[in-house]
């Protein structure tokens, strides 16, 4: 993947750094039958009420179904395309199967038109194959961990990422996370070997505002620029910066507060905390 800039001929390009999409090896038309609508919900939910702000809008998309779950074993398949996935940061490689069956999975550095994988015991330590982690060596470069059997890739999912098997006992691994994050994981979770790919993502540019009106999320309002009935930071005598620790529209302290559970079932799973250095 490379990047494209422009010349500055209106202020929405001036710097505005985009794909130059070299790694698409496809048109716009994904393939039908693993594709679904997507209905915009406003960040509304099933009762109406707000829970997330600042979002609406948007270009319609269509969902394409990934497999996460990768448990088609023994049956190589070929990668017919990759493409881009509007709903999320990485690509996606379109597997033929040998038995006709076709799916999505997120593409890695790596994986070109044309190339096999497989995913099971007998899947080679390649990119894009599958195995459970206690088929891996360690020290390997993984993604799309599961973090409990059979339930489908949940971490190590966008553009660029990847974890490293660190240690493996009788029933856990130790897995670095790309936050720092050391964890515990199930040695029968299935991971996918090498690094997502689109590893350029971090260095694109809007350029302008309209563009993130595209994505669905309107402009996100400073709460000391409201007023002090909308905002415990809001109101003042001119410019300020609400005087005191910085908090959400309900008081809850918005900077170095933790909010993770002290007594959630997961933490004993977490070897190093990702905020510890």
């Amino acid at each position: 993947m490379g990047l494209k800039k422009f010349k500055p001929t209106s202020p929405g390009v001036r710097h505005m750094v985009i794909s130059d999409f070299s790694d698409i090896t496809t048109g716009n038309n994904p393939e039908k039958s693993l594709t679904k609508g997507k209905r915009s919900t406003g960040g509304r939910n099933n009762q109406g009420r707000i829970t997330t702000r600042f979002r609406g809008g948007g270009v319609k998309r269509l969902l394409r179904t990934i497999d996460f779950r990768r448990n088609k074993d023994g049956v190589s398949a070929r990668v017919a395309d990759i493409e881009y996935d509007p709903n999320r940061t990485a690509r996606i490689a379109l597997l033929n199967y040998a038995d006709g069956e076709k799916r999505y999975i997120i593409a890695p550095i790596g994986l070109a038109k044309g190339d096999t994988v497989m995913s099971g015991p007998e899947a080679p330590f390649t990119p894009g194959n599958a195995m459970q982690i206690k088929l891996i060596p360690v020290g390997t470069e993984i993604h799309c961990i599961e973090m409990t059997p059979k339930s489908g890739a949940a971490l190590v999912r966008s553009a660029g990422q990847y974890a490293i098997l660190r240690n493996k006992e009788e029933k856990y691994a130790q897995i670095k996370l790309p936050s720092g994050e050391v964890r515990l994981i199930n040695v029968n979770c299935i991971a996918t070997i090498g690094k997502v790919g689109n590893i350029d993502h971090m260095k694109l540019k809007l350029g302008k505002a309209g563009k993130k009106r595209y994505q669905g999320k309107r402009p996100h309002v400073r709460g000391v620029a409201m007023n002090p009935v909308d905002h415990p930071m809001g109101g003042g005598e001119g410019k300020t910066s609400g005087g005191g620790h910085p908090v959400s529209p309900w008081s809850q302290l918005s900077k170095g507060y933790k909010t993770r559970s002290k007594s959630k079932p997961s933490n004993k799973f977490i070897v190093t905390d990702r905020r510890k250095k």
